[in-house]
């Protein structure tokens, strides 16, 4: 048995050729493990911490030497979305980083995102909660070359670093948490890749015909204020181009005018850091890399590091911050960027559930409830890049409540052994503006990891693992499967109320709001004898729907349950206390329900 070593930050620069940790069971090339989690990305970071919670031998296998993705390696430390749902490990990770910096005033720093921080932090805080599994193991430095199969049954993976050496995993039940579902084509598993039809969703704010055309991508950089004196002006860049970058301080998305301070100012960081993630006439490009092989593929990606430091020389030289240099303690690479690029769509599984816009839209009004096998939420808008590509058709980007992603888009259609996460979930194009935010990305990798966790438990295919059985391990673990802006978990009934409005007999209200969308429950107020008997029918058909509108009362709400009355209060009951009731006498939530949400006998 090999020694278990998870890196600090203090060793987070090593190659990305250095085998930085060994797994729990080896032999010799050959890994052995209960789930393989391939990419510590923001999803496999998160997978990884909550397959090994559930008491299971989990291995992560990283390209780069660091954990987090989104977040860390690929410098987008400026939250985007669900500062009003503090789910699962999101939280964890939130007031860890809160801690460290002094306070929830402290990483409020920028002017769209409630939460930012440096990402080397980041990092940190991420090896830490990893080191603290004594069932995970994270080895760095080795990307995936191929997939093991037997049949339709993935049974682990080959990886490789950048020396040729080769580490073979073997396991029970293997994640894709890449970025752009590396897995998918090696495993055989089908999906989708750039736009969709509107006649295959449904969506009407899709295109009419289907395309290849991805979101456009960003090399992020972070810098750094040295001092009103300083001068930290890299070198004019050589195929620097002026004009690229001329209407960066003019209107955002928002049509709100600013100026070139408040553009820095959108991603500053604590500690006079401010990340380049810059849509508008900034460092976004448009690079469709997702088919292309490895080494083409970081050829290619070239251009994105070029048109970073093109805009890093503007901003210094036209726009005149030249104290704002390349920070030289984030990143360990040549020129200072991002460990790697930031990836907004890639491949997209066809799952047992495909979650749509309008699944989100209007959630009770669709052939799936797909709301009521919710495993990770969101709140954050549609929101898509595509201003580099002159070819992209113009989308729309109606407003959306908060939302939840179903468990079914884990799940590929056809192929056991594996669960995806991270971006490339079962989600249209559309609504992937939406999911692929990171807090959302995070608490997507708690569930699959956790789905992964009881499957090795139970000796079962994912797809044969109950949805009520995830969802109840993961509001065990303090997670949202109902993205309710007014209940949090710190309140008394937080999992009575997850649970039933997870069965849809009382329902929520959903709200576009600004930057932060919301579902709202109202706990204190009531509702009517009709609306109740429509829920109720809703779950069991047998149930009688009644007309009447006067305001239900608990004594009422008892006996429409069927269940003895007496003792029961003839005052109006709140939904808070009729959650409450429906949980305990009812049990609603036990009744299982497949991946479409239709309950089942």
């Amino acid at each position: 048995m090999l020694k278990k070593i998870i890196l600090y930050h203090s060793l987070a620069f090593l190659s990305f050729g250095t085998l930085a940790a060994q797994s729990n069971t080896a032999v010799g090339n050959i890994e052995i493990t209960d789930v393989l989690v391939i990419g510590g990305t923001t999803s496999g970071t998160s997978a990884g911490i909550a397959s090994a919670r559930q008491g299971v031998k989990t291995l992560i296998v990283e390209e780069t030497p660091w954990l987090g993705g989104m977040f860390t390696a690929q410098g987008v430390g400026a939250t985007d979305g669900n500062h009003e749902l503090p789910s699962g490990v999101w939280n964890e990770f939130r007031e860890k980083i809160r801690t460290h910096y002094g306070g929830v005033a402290a990483v409020n720093t920028g002017w769209v995102s409630n939460t930012l921080f440096e990402p080397h932090v980041g990092d940190s805080v991420f090896k830490a909660m990893a080191a603290a599994e004594k069932n995970l193991t994270v080895i760095y430095g080795y990307f995936l070359d191929s997939m093991l199969k037997e049949g339709d049954t993935v049974k682990g993976a080959v990886f490789q670093n950048d020396n040729g050496e080769r580490i073979t995993v073997k396991a029970k039940i293997t994640i894709d948490a890449t970025d752009l579902g590396e897995s998918l084509k090696q495993a055989g598993a089908d999906y989708r890749l750039g736009m969709d039809a509107r006649a295959e969703t449904g969506e009407e704010n899709a295109p009419e015909t289907a395309n290849s055309i991805v979101q456009d991508l960003t090399w992020v950089a972070i810098l750094k204020d040295y001092g009103a004196d300083a001068d930290k002006t890299i070198p004019r860049p050589k195929n620097y181009n002026p004009a690229l970058f001329a209407g960066c301080c003019s209107e955002t998305v928002d049509q709100i005018k600013i100026d070139c301070r408040q553009m820095l100012d959108y991603g500053k960081m604590p500690r006079n850091k401010y990340m380049l993630n810059w849509p508008k006439s900034g460092n976004d490009i448009y690079l469709n890399v997702v088919e292309m092989p490895r080494r083409e593929r970081e050829k290619t990606l070239q251009q994105a590091r070029e048109r970073t430091l093109e805009f890093v020389y503007y901003i210094q030289h036209e726009l005149g911050f030249k104290n704002l240099g390349l920070a030289d303690d984030e990143f360990d690479t040549p020129d200072l960027l991002a460990c790697k690029p930031y990836h907004r769509e890639g491949r997209r599984v066809k799952g047992l559930a495909f979650l749509t816009f309008d699944h989100v839209a209007k959630p009770y009004e669709q052939k799936e409830l797909l709301y009521r096998t919710g495993i990770s939420v969101g709140d954050y808008p549609v929101d898509h890049h595509h201003d580099k590509n002159p070819d992209a058709p113009k989308i729309g980007f109606d407003p959306v409540p908060s939302f939840n992603i179903p468990l079914g888009s884990l799940i590929p259609q056809k192929i056991n052994g594996l669960i995806v996460s991270d971006k490339a979930i079962s989600v249209s194009n559309l609504i992937n503006g939406s999911t692929r935010l990171q807090p959302v990305v995070l608490l997507t990798g708690q569930a699959a990891g956790t789905l992964a966790a009881l499957s090795v438990r139970e000796g079962k295919e994912p797809r044969n693992i109950p949805v009520r059985a995830v969802q109840k391990a993961l509001l065990d673990q303090k997670a949202y499967i109902m993205p309710l802006y007014d209940v949090k978990p710190s309140d008394a009934d937080f999992e009575a109320i997850q649970k039933i409005t997870a069965t849809g007999i009382l329902k929520v209200v959903g709200e576009s709001y600004n930057w932060a969308n919301r579902s709202w429950f109202y706990p204190d107020s009531t509702i009517t004898v009709a609306e109740f008997t429509q829920g109720l029918h809703d779950f069991d058909s047998n149930m009688e729907v009644t007309d009447s509108q006067n305001i239900l009362t608990e004594k009422e709400a008892v006996k429409l349950m069927g269940k003895n009355a007496d003792g029961y209060k003839e005052t109006p009951v709140t939904k808070r206390r009729l959650a409450v009731l429906l949980d305990a006498l009812l049990h609603p939530f036990d009744r299982e329900i497949g991946f479409d949400g239709k309950f089942q006998n």
